[in-house]
């Protein structure tokens, strides 16, 4: 059994990596796309089930609408032009977040997708769009509160964006910052962290590949003692 079935990414430095080429953050949130293609593919030739990818978080709001709208249309472009791709490699596309304050035509395109791919079993990419921990936390309190379930750990957990997903075995973040930013805060409780220097347009399969060797030897414990 692969002891790696899981891996978060939080893609740090997407902006920061264009501006260092001279060039706008927006250019370095186009190239951070070759690198989502580059570690999917690696994810499937390392038999990894489920890859989640922190796009867009509900703090994300405060940037520039400029760079809001060029996000989401680059998500929008990306989607039409790999999805068909994506079905045939037999990746599945799940988005996690709040949907309802997103613009229409993307909603719609969300819908496409998962309808698309949700019956692919090779690698499931969960997209964390307008997604914050904490508010997941929140509105899966308020189905409890609706559903008239017992506020129990396991109701709570069966009620947030990632049921039926498997926690996090292991969790990346680039772009040489050492916080979680609100992202799987519930799901991140007994995951490995390794924080990468390199910003995410930079970050290649070699680089995950070293991470990944060293998750490998890590005994992890789950809050019990050593054999």
């Amino acid at each position: 059994m692969n002891p790696l079935s899981h891996v978060a990414i939080i893609m740090d430095g997407n902006g920061r990596w264009g501006l260092n080429k001279k060039k706008t953050r927006n250019f370095g949130h186009k190239k951070g796309l070759n690198t989502i293609e580059k570690i999917a593919k690696h994810s499937i030739k390392k038999r990894i089930k489920f890859l989640t990818l922190f796009t867009f978080s509900t703090e994300n709001w405060k940037r520039p609408l400029k760079e809001i709208n060029f996000i989401f249309s680059l998500l929008e472009n990306f989607i039409d032009k790999k999805l068909v791709n994506l079905d045939k490699q037999g990746i599945c596309l799940k988005f996690i977040g709040r949907k309802k304050n997103l613009r229409k035509s993307l909603i719609s395109k969300i819908s496409k997708s998962e309808n698309l791919t949700k019956y692919n079993k090779k690698l499931q990419i969960n997209i964390a769009l307008n997604y914050g921990s904490k508010i997941e936390i929140l509105d899966s309190i308020k189905k409890l509160k609706i559903k008239k379930l017992a506020f129990t750990e396991k109701n709570l957990e069966n009620n947030l964006y990632t049921k039926d997903i498997p926690p996090p075995d292991l969790l990346i973040r680039t772009g040489n910052t050492h916080r979680l930013s609100n992202f799987l805060l519930w799901q991140l409780a007994y995951s490995e962290i390794f924080f990468e220097k390199k910003l995410w347009p930079d970050f290649t399969e070699k680089d995950f590949d070293t991470i990944i060797n060293k998750f490998i030897k890590i005994k992890r414990k789950f809050g019990g003692l050593y054999e």
